[in-house]
């Protein structure tokens, strides 16, 4: 019982060569990069998140275009390599997002869209780059804020021709800050159930505890707001330790020490799975 494959969210694009665990790295920060500091990664394997969240935080819109994004993901898997997929340009759903205003320090612009037209959109990019560029490792992303809005985008999907459940990864957005609840919970069940194999963006160690058994892979920078709060590792000299490879790695290995515990201990309890059946009565079998 081993769990999902988790990535460790960094600032730090450099972990690519200096670290040694699955990371999820920002396009945002990467391509800052020049491309002749580009070459063959060490970690084992990696993953490409889009930024999506902070660009439309602070335009309201994409300023990148698909063009100029798919060949950036084209450079990455040429030179780095070991690129297990990139996220599409999706449209996160957050309130926040959409209407703009204050949620605690961060500033967000707003969209002034409607979360259909966000799932519109979601789904149009990812043809798009599947389209302009097939040989690269897109997902697909269910966008939404509800059970029955990320079902919506689902059909969204079906309706231009995507199989989710045929395919190797399914992002699920717009989830980050509800990682923890129960909420989330039975929104990753009710697909799981259909087949699909999830990634969970920005997962809280909480949201892990609750439905880690149900979700392929989970990328979390968590660690980093931790570390921002406590003093540096004896013997660091900097302020504190939130881009700090040593203490990113101890949490990683306190996680998942606890996850694999867990999963042992429910691995031997009774299964839930009967207690879902009235949120999808479909179940596996919807189209």
């Amino acid at each position: 019982m081993t769990g999902p494959l988790f990535y460790l969210g960094t600032h730090e694009p450099h972990w690519l060569w200096t670290a040694e665990v699955p990371l999820f790295v920002s396009y945002r920060r990467l391509s800052r990069r020049p491309n002749r500091r580009l070459y063959p990664a060490t970690v084992p394997r990696w993953a490409l998140d889009s930024g999506g969240f902070t660009y439309l935080k602070d335009y309201g819109h994409w300023p990148v275009s698909a063009g100029e994004y798919a060949a950036a993901v084209r450079r990455y898997r040429d030179h780095i390599g070991r690129l297990d997929f990139a996220a599409p340009q999706d449209w996160m759903c957050e309130p926040e997002v959409i209407a703009g205003g204050w949620r605690g320090r961060l500033y967000f612009v707003g969209t002034g869209l409607s979360v259909l037209e966000h799932q519109r959109r979601t789904v149009a990019n990812y043809l798009e780059l599947r389209q302009m560029a097939p040989d690269l490792p897109w997902i697909p992303v269910l966008q939404g804020w509800t059970l029955d809005e990320y079902l919506r985008c689902a059909a969204m999907y079906a309706d231009a021709g995507v199989d989710l459940a045929a395919l190797p990864l399914v992002g699920l957005g717009s989830v980050c800050r509800r990682q923890s609840t129960t909420e989330i919970r039975d929104i990753v069940t009710v697909f799981a159930r259909r087949g699909l194999t999830l990634h969970a963006f920005g997962v809280k160690t909480l949201g892990l505890d609750l439905y880690s058994e149900q979700i392929g892979s989970a990328d979390s920078l968590a660690w980093s707001e931790a570390a921002k709060w406590e003093p540096p590792t004896a013997g660091h000299k900097h302020k504190n330790c939130a881009n700090c490879l040593p203490w990113a790695l101890g949490w990683r290995d306190r996680l998942l020490t606890r996850l694999h515990t867990n999963l042992t201990a429910r691995a031997t309890g009774p299964t839930q799975g009967e207690l879902f059946d009235a949120l999808d009565p479909e179940g596996s079998h919807a189209a």
